[in-house]
């Protein structure tokens, strides 16, 4: 981190804000031309001073600088004996074959469907060669 963790733009920006801020209140009715400086610079600086401090919250924010917090890892021991572990395998093992049984029959489906495609397409020309066939008919015989 940085001077002022990370906030030194915004320090400086600030401090320069309230000495044009106070130098406002002092040289007020002056002359007019140090008004409209004041009135224009015033705003602009403190404006500055707020944009600095979220952009710098932000940056913060996204690179994981903001609070340091520290996580206390502690080490979980597991006992596990060596029949939980075969029954734990039975158990994938059973749900792998149902699996493998559900694929096969989804693939035999599919194939089924295919079958079924090929064959209405095949259907389909030739209901398409039969009108072919009468049309051609009708023209001969006129």
């Amino acid at each position: 981190m940085g001077y002022l963790k990370n906030h030194l733009a915004t320090m400086v920006t600030g401090v320069f804000a309230a000495v044009l801020t106070v130098l406002w209140v002092w040289f007020n009715g002056f002359a007019p031309v140090l008004d409209f400086v004041f009135i224009m610079a015033v705003p602009i600086s403190w404006f500055l001073v707020i944009v600095l401090w979220l952009a710098q919250m932000s940056t913060d924010y996204m690179h994981g600088q903001g609070q340091s917090t520290e996580t206390a890892h502690s080490q979980i021991t597991v006992q596990n004996n060596g029949r939980s572990m075969e029954t734990a395998r039975e158990d994938l093992s059973k749900e792998l074959d149902s699996l493998k049984k559900d694929v096969k029959l989804k693939d035999e489906q599919i194939e089924k469907l295919q079958k079924q495609i090929s064959a209405l397409k095949t259907r389909v020309e030739i209901e398409l060669i039969q009108t072919e066939l009468a049309r051609l008919r009708a023209l001969a015989s006129d």
